[in-house]
């Protein structure tokens, strides 16, 4: 194989960052067809399909998955050299994208990018609320949050620290229905569901809380609003101890239940050992979350 023209490589490289080649071409001050030309000669050079078209947008083929990490890799070597000879190496500009649940992204996570961006103000963060695990690996975020240790080998995992939840009522709904303690309290109050699906009953049935689907009041899958039923007066829900102990107006409840207890980890891919600026908010959110508690 030939070697690899830059320009082609930045093609490739924006197209896959944008997932169009119009924002690729805006933002490499290229017309679309000549972007489109540069995207087609390298995967002829290559001899390999880059990418899919699916409608407008340009996904990723597995091929291109493969070979991304080794663009992003050159670019970064490339801007790394640009701004050594212009004697801003020590600088730090960028986005970074952040992945994590909706209700950390809400309440966890502000605190600390308004930490990061004192600290590092060239840096921007886009914050990505998602209840799915975000896939690393296809560049839909730098670093996630998540709950559950991810299984691909090609991403790199940090274990944070062990949160908790309890659970928790809204000040007029425990003078309501009084302040339940034991699990036993709680067979015939009413809770705020998660899903429809039975899972979270089990779950609940599982953490020896007696319960049926008369239970529910009403449902939710999505934790901020969940959240904001509990303090409309709802029913008793389960949320993470830091975060209901900042929210004005919640009251713990089923004091005698063992809270539910689960992992932090900070998850992004190998670009930390390449990329300053990933590798310095990756730092920062672990501080940050490892805090927490």
């Amino acid at each position: 194989m030939e070697k690899v023209d830059w320009n082609q490589l930045r093609a490739f490289l924006e197209t896959a960052e944008t997932g169009s080649l119009s924002a690729a071409a805006r933002k490499l001050g290229l017309t679309q067809p000549t972007l489109s030309r540069q995207v087609a000669a390298i995967e002829q050079r290559m001899g390999v399909t880059l990418f899919e078209r699916v409608g407008k947008a340009m996904v990723l083929s597995p091929t291109g998955i493969e070979l991304l990490e080794h663009a992003r890799a050159m670019g970064a070597a490339a801007e790394a050299l640009g701004l050594a000879a212009t004697g801003r190496s020590q600088a730090i500009e960028g986005v970074v994208s952040v992945s994590a649940t909706d209700v950390v992204a809400a309440h966890l996570l502000p605190p600390l990018v308004r930490q990061l961006r004192e600290q590092e103000p060239g840096i921007a963060i886009e914050v990505i609320s998602s209840n799915a695990l975000s896939d690393l690996l296809r560049r839909e975020a730098d670093i996630a949050i998540r709950h559950v240790k991810p299984e691909q080998p090609d991403l790199i995992a940090q274990l944070i620290r062990e949160a908790s939840a309890g659970f928790y009522a809204s000040e007029d709904w425990v003078k309501a229905h009084g302040h339940p303690r034991s699990a036993e309290d709680a067979a015939h109050l009413p809770f705020v569901g998660s899903d429809r699906s039975g899972q979270f009953l089990g779950y609940l049935r599982q953490h020896g809380l007696p319960l049926s689907e008369a239970n529910f009041s009403c449902y939710c899958d999505h934790s901020v609003p969940h959240l904001a039923l509990m303090q409309q007066g709802m029913g008793i829900g389960a949320m993470m101890d830091e975060i209901a102990r900042d929210t004005p107006g919640l009251v713990r409840v089923l004091d005698d239940v063992p809270p539910v207890r689960f992992p932090i980890w900070l998850v992004t891919h190998r670009e930390l050992r390449t990329s300053r600026r990933i590798r310095v908010v990756f730092e920062a959110l672990a501080l940050g979350l490892a805090g927490g508690g």
